[in-house]
This record gives structure tokens, C-alpha cells and sequence, in this order.
């Protein structure tokens, strides 16, 4: 019973640690979305243009390199985008038999793109709510 109040009193202060006007920076929970979201899109944007092997994105079984161990430089890296054999559907890393055949079909390019579109919706509400909560208002 003590351990949960306890929990429950970390909860309540973490709570209002996010949504705290008077910190110098505002969090609020679109940050606490945001964050997560863009640092993985980060992280394995760089981990793809250093790393990832080549993909199939022709759907004829030969695959194109564009990460820096397969010989390219940093201008001409890139990451290869996702198979047309996969086409444009939510391809997650769960739905493959092995991981090596979601790297094949250009998995983590998917990952970067969906991962960074939420995180600039939710760049985009927390700039929305920061205008809310200092009373400004954009006129379109």
C-alpha cells in the first residue's frame, strides 16, 4: 500500500513537472511524445546511413547499398527507401520472419519517415499549445 502512494505521489509530481508553466522550458505531453519519436528517428537515420545493408528497391532481387560500409561517401549515402515489393504499406519490424529480411525491404526507412512525421505533428501542437498558453493567436 505504501509503495503505491508513493507511486502514485511520483506520478502527481512528474505530472506537474510536464505541464509546469513557470519551468524555463516548457515540456507539456506533445513534448513528452515528441522527444522519444525524433531521437529514434535520429538515431536510426544515422545508424542506417553508417550501417544499413543493401536493399531491394526495384523488387527484382538486387539490392542497392547506400550506407557508408558499402562504399559510399557522404555525399552519395543515402537510405534506400522501402521495396516496391513491400509498395506503401505499414511494413513494421513485427510483421518480417527475421530482421535481416525487414533491413532487406528497407524497413528502417519506413521507421525514420513515419517516426519523424509524428514528430513534427507533435512539434507543431506543442508550438500550438505554447501560443495558447501565452494568450497569442495566429491569424490565417
Amino acid at each position: 500500500m505504501v509503495k503505491q502512494i508513493n507511486h502514485s505521489k511520483r506520478w502527481g509530481r512528474f505530472c506537474n513537472w510536464i505541464t509546469n508553466t513557470e519551468n524555463r522550458l516548457y515540456i507539456g505531453w506533445f513534448g513528452v511524445l515528441m522527444i522519444p519519436t525524433l531521437l529514434t528517428a535520429t538515431s536510426v537515420f544515422i545508424i542506417a546511413f553508417i550501417a544499413a545493408p543493401p536493399v531491394d528497391i526495384d523488387g527484382i532481387r538486387e539490392p542497392v547499398s547506400g550506407s557508408l560500409l558499402y562504399g559510399n561517401n557522404i555525399i552519395f549515402g543515402a537510405i534506400i527507401p522501402t521495396s516496391t515489393a513491400i509498395g506503401l504499406h505499414f511494413y513494421p519490424i513485427w510483421e518480417a520472419a527475421s530482421v535481416d529480411e525487414w533491413l532487406y525491404n528497407g524497413g528502417p526507412y519506413e521507421l525514420i519517415v513515419l517516426h519523424f512525421l509524428l514528430g513534427v505533428a507533435c512539434y507543431l501542437r506543442l508550438f500550438n499549445q505554447i501560443l495558447v498558453l501565452l494568450n497569442l493567436s495566429i491569424h490565417l
